[in-house]
């Protein structure tokens, strides 16, 4: 029986979830990164690799080491009513009703607007999403071949393009990114980098595609629950070090561009003008082809993983029914208006980060403290973390909700009570409150209260 993966599998298996992770915003939020903050580029992006690599990291290691088979499976401690509902509203928020339709639209606004006339816009979108959507369905229809589709092809031909940019910008550089002014939100770097990191919501998708990564180690032929978490685990740390390579050159070509392109608007523009710079007209068909990759390959990762993980839940629809159903919803939330139906997404995905968040650390705790953990703790921190998630979720609801009475008073309520609720992380003390209390009620009644 197998029990490890060789080196040449457990970097194929890095390069596939390297590839899953990294979509549009992770290439170009960086680039925005590195302008702003300047000659605090390297605290800054120290704080944004501790959040920005750590955490997924953490989402695909708890995966491994709980012995988990899906999302549903790690909350089911929780209770199975929650896991299901849990379950349901991260793959909604991460697939269908968020994430795909904006990769699409990402790879449409910065590969193909440029090239086209105003008038033109919908037109295009409609014919660029369908045949994005089509690709994208196409490739997803036979799961077991992710790591060929992604990890041997998709992944090493987005890193070789991107390469190209990186080479350049080390070798003939556009400026000193130590030269360059620091923008006022940058002045203390490494706290701003590392909430940054925190916002990036990359802690979803390391649950979310969790169901590939295992399922990719079985496929080689390791099955034994402790060797999977293992192997998942080394796979874990080769792939998010390879975002920090990425994400660290991505900063220094943006804090380097400022002296001669100037501060732009977001990363997506910031990166179209540095390719140019080298490239000439030929640089904007070179950030076409990256950021499309980079769509791309995430948007056949998550029609894979959503469709995995909804026929678990309802096996009476098939994979290959959802792979056309989730392909189809993106499609025509693309051409109907995506901004709006984003802005009433956003408060669901801000509610489940938080239980996301807890969700992780619980499971962790749970194997590092062994007997010792009380597993009363997965009730009391997701019910106190409930509390603080729905209060996130008000704060994110658009201006005409927002502005009601009752929400103004659950948003002043996380204000005036919730540490770290203006930074998204409101969630920690009465998740810590949870687990005091959990631990209390154990110490009464051991025997009820501790796992075996």
């Amino acid at each position: 029986m197998k029990t490890k993966l060789s080196s040449k599998e457990i970097l194929l298996l890095a390069s596939t979830l390297f590839g899953l992770f990294f979509g549009a915003g992770n290439l170009i939020f960086p680039v925005q990164l590195g302008q702003l903050a300047g000659a605090n580029l390297i605290p800054a992006i120290i704080g944004f690799l501790i959040t920005g690599i750590g955490l997924p990291l953490l989402a695909v290691a708890a995966m491994g080491l709980t012995n988990s088979r899906d999302v549903l499976e790690m909350a089911r401690p929780v209770s199975k009513t929650y896991a299901k509902i849990f379950t349901i509203l991260l793959y909604l928020c991460i697939g269908p009703f968020f994430a795909i339709p904006r990769l699409a639209m990402t790879s449409y606004e910065i590969g193909i607007v440029p090239f086209i006339q105003a008038d033109q816009y919908d037109l295009f979108l409609a014919i660029f999403s369908v045949l994005f959507f089509i690709g994208v369905w196409w490739f997803s229809q036979n799961p077991s071949k992710i790591l060929d589709y992604v990890g041997k092809f998709l992944n090493p031909a987005f890193l070789l393009l991107l390469s190209i940019l990186f080479i350049l910008s080390i070798l003939n550089p556009m400026g000193d990114p130590m030269a360059t002014a620091v923008d006022t939100q940058y002045q203390s770097p490494l706290t701003k980098g590392f909430l940054e990191g925190y916002n990036t919501l990359d802690a979803l998708a390391g649950l979310a595609f969790g169901i590939l990564v295992i399922a990719a180690v079985k496929q080689f032929g390791v099955t034994q629950p402790k060797h999977i978490s293992r192997e998942v685990f080394k796979a874990g740390v080769l792939a998010t070090l390879m975002m920090g390579i990425i994400y660290s050159l991505l900063a220094y070509t943006g804090a380097s561009s400022v002296a001669t392109i100037g501060l732009q608007e977001n990363g997506g523009l910031g990166l179209g003008l540095i390719s140019q710079h080298y490239f000439g007209h030929y640089g904007s068909i070179l950030v076409s082809l990256i950021i499309f990759l980079a769509c791309f390959k995430t948007s056949i990762g998550l029609v894979m993983a959503c469709s995995e993980s909804f026929h678990e839940l309802f096996p009476a629809v098939s994979y290959k029914a959802l792979t056309v159903i989730i392909s189809v919803i993106p499609t025509i939330l693309a051409n109907i208006g995506l901004s709006r139906f984003i802005q009433y997404t956003l408060p669901i995905l801000m509610f489940i980060y938080p239980l996301t968040m807890t969700l992780i650390l619980l499971q962790f705790l749970k194997v590092l403290l062994d007997r010792h953990f009380p597993q009363i703790a997965f009730y009391w921190v997701t019910g106190l973390t409930l509390v603080a998630a729905t209060i996130d979720a008000v704060n994110a609801l658009p201006d005409p909700f927002k502005k009601q009475p009752w929400a103004q008073t659950l948003i002043q309520l996380g204000k005036d009570y919730l540490p770290f609720f203006k930074f998204g992380m409101g969630w920690i003390l009465p998740a810590m409150i949870g687990l005091i209390i959990a631990y209390i009620i154990a110490a009464f009644r051991p025997k009820s209260g501790r796992t075996a």
